[in-house]
């Protein structure tokens, strides 16, 4: 880090499936280049449009359970069948590159990383409605009947913790959801912990 440069933050953000999580943060990330999200590992499938190594670092079970041996990993779960995890050495490189790094991941995940970094700010994202949600995973055309009313039965559960995380964002509006969750983050950056590292010079010399 350069000398006005200061230690990025951790950041959660959760949602159930279906409420527009990865689209805010995609969006998000775009408008602010000290805003990376990481790349988690996974054992699903790619799905149409997906890359290795930008949307998720596609792996088998096998190389997974490798990782999960060698202590690789800040967190990770098993959700719809798959595992999921996030590396610690590409989050805390980005953490001190000044960068403010977002993990996507679920409630369970979240305890996890809180033990590890008690720090890390929490976003819980939910859709205005039932209907709604149902609707959008219709109108996703990714999956069949049967996944989408499994899909909702664990929104419901997911939705029970939602009072574990620190902000509340409902996306009804994407521009307003988009909004509301930039503003934590400008927030987060405002506090004098971080304004005195960024800005030690201006005030130096205005108390000189």
């Amino acid at each position: 880090m350069t000398p006005s440069q200061t230690q990025g933050k951790l950041y959660i953000v959760a949602a159930p499936s279906g409420a527009g999580k990865t689209s805010l943060v995609h969006e998000l990330i775009n408008r602010n280049s000290n805003i990376t999200v990481s790349v988690s590992h996974t054992t699903r499938n790619k799905r149409p449009g997906e890359e290795d190594g930008i949307n998720y670092n596609f792996v088998d079970s096998d190389q997974f359970q490798a990782l999960i041996s060698k202590g690789d990993f800040l967190e990770y779960a098993k959700v719809f069948g798959n595992f999921y995890g996030t590396s610690k050495e590409w989050v805390n490189s980005r953490l001190n590159q000044g960068l403010d790094v977002i993990l996507e991941i679920d409630w369970q995940g979240a305890r996890q990383v809180r033990k590890q970094f008690p720090e890390a700010i929490s976003i819980f994202i939910i859709p205005p409605s039932k209907s709604s949600l149902h609707a959008r995973l219709e109108g996703r055309g990714q999956d069949t009947p049967e996944v989408i009313e499994r899909r909702m039965l664990e929104a419901a559960s997911e939705c029970c913790h939602y009072d574990e995380f620190d902000y509340l964002v409902v996306n009804e509006n994407f521009e307003q959801a988009l909004s509301e969750l930039g503003s934590i983050f400008i927030a987060q950056r405002m506090q004098l912990s971080s304004q005195r590292q960024r800005h030690q010079d201006i005030l130096d010399d205005l108390l000189s």
